[in-house]
């Protein structure tokens, strides 16, 4: 009997340490992501209203480069970490191969804010979960918890991030258990993970106001055998072409890190110049910083046929020549304006197709198809359940062993038809097929 009792008590205690300790880091990620969000939000409109500021970008590669290579990297029990390996840093950390530095989230935040402010294709969400990363990180630190703790506050953190970035906190929750590896979840960080991410998006909404963009789907088709098989093809599409991007964008980097021996500084100073020169032939700045004013009309009115592969191009070069920010909002506008172009030839509304683009390319390039899923329900108010559950299981089973974060785990294979072996990291299964 006293150990039954001694049992539900050590249990209990575990939770609610778990729910304190995961409240903590969703209200202090979220106060520091909603700072992200106004600021980049301010950063947007300054750039937008001074086009010339697009030609420094080269200049700000430089400083962003020199903070990277000479604060960025920390040494911890004779293991390099180093920031500028963003999100597969904070992934080694909740598979306990790296740490997060506690001064990541700060470093990530003035990258963040050089890449949008000069210019450069990019998101927030990154930025974001990096900090709630460096804030578990912080927090561990603190109360010097265990390595298990540990990687569940790791995962809170970017619940956290995510949920108070996208106002979306379900998805959070599931977002932070299902972006660290592929076949596998952790449902033991479900308690957590739910706390920092509701407590984080309450503080981001209720305490401090910051109003998320909105999407509106005008239109849903009935269900039918035929439109399923429409969504099934627009899904095989939206995840080809994450594939696409996530193939362009780590070859454009490991070409460079070949070129410029790793030298941040050269890299990102080439990087932006080539952006300055892509837009120079776009001839707009439509598809430097969020693009969320065209992401926006994708949904309502026709946008230019080929503006879901100039923000692929302009993206990849971003990112792929070492400036940073987040890679879910150029995603967002890839696959919405896709699904804009082929809404004609498919026969299905306009509104709809982008929402699913929006969703599955997310999907196919994240790896997360529980979390898109659970996305589109926050995003679109439950609108076609049915069609975006399917989008998302095809897009993630047809992006193949592909994806955005080279550490994501491959704890099991999508499907018996891929060769995979067992506990692979998606870059060592790239390595592979090139040798």
């Amino acid at each position: 009997m006293n150990a039954t009792i001694l049992k539900y008590k050590n249990f209990f205690s575990i939770l609610v340490r778990w729910i304190i300790f995961g409240s903590i880091i969703g209200i202090i990620v979220s106060s520091t992501t909603t700072f992200l969000l106004e600021t980049n939000d301010y950063l947007g409109d300054v750039r937008e209203k001074r086009d010339w500021l697009i030609f420094l970008l080269p200049l700000g590669g430089v400083i962003l480069g020199y903070i990277y290579m000479n604060y960025g990297k920390v040494f911890s029990n004779n293991t390099l970490n180093d920031t500028a390996e963003l999100n597969n840093l904070v992934i080694d950390a909740v598979h306990g191969k790296k740490v997060v530095p506690r001064r990541m989230g700060l470093i990530v935040y003035l990258g963040t804010f050089i890449t949008v402010f000069f210019g450069g294709s990019t998101g927030r969400e990154g930025a974001a979960v990096q900090m709630g990363g460096s804030i578990a990180a912080a927090v561990n630190k603190l109360f010097r918890l265990n390595m298990f703790d540990s990687k569940m506050l790791i995962m809170s953190g970017i619940s956290a991030g995510f949920g108070a970035a996208f106002g979306a906190p379900i998805t959070g929750a599931v977002f932070g258990m299902e972006m660290a590896a592929l076949g596998k979840l952790k449902f033991e960080a479900l308690v957590p993970c739910l706390a920092a991410s509701f407590a984080g998006h309450f503080m981001t909404t209720a305490v401090w106001g910051h109003k998320h963009e909105e999407f509106y789907i005008q239109i849903v088709p009935h269900l039918s055998f035929i439109t399923f098989i429409k969504v099934i093809l627009a899904a095989v599409i939206f995840s080809l072409l994450s594939v696409l991007y996530s193939q362009m964008r780590h070859g454009i980097q490991t070409f460079s890190e070949k070129l410029f021996k790793k030298n941040h500084m050269k890299r990102a100073f080439v990087g932006g110049l080539i952006i300055v020169a892509l837009t120079l032939i776009a001839g707009s700045q439509d598809y430097n910083g969020r693009g969320l004013d065209m992401l926006q009309q994708s949904f309502k009115e026709d946008v230019p046929p080929f503006a879901f592969l100039a923000k692929l191009v302009f993206t990849a070069v971003t990112l792929g020549t070492g400036f940073v920010g987040g890679e879910a909002i150029p995603l967002f506008f890839m696959g919405a304006t896709l699904g804009n172009t082929i809404h004609t030839f498919m026969d299905l509304p306009m509104s709809f197709l982008a929402a699913l683009g929006l969703i599955a390319v997310f999907c196919g390039g994240a790896n997360t198809p529980l979390a898109a899923f659970l996305l589109a329900m926050e995003m679109f108010h439950g609108k076609g359940l049915e069609y975006f559950f399917a989008a998302c299981m095809v897009s993630y089973l047809f992006s193949g062993h592909h994806g955005l974060w080279p550490s994501q785990k491959i704890y099991e294979p999508k499907s018996r038809l891929y060769n995979i072996t067992y506990g692979e990291t998606i870059e060592n299964v790239e390595k592979k097929k090139k040798s």
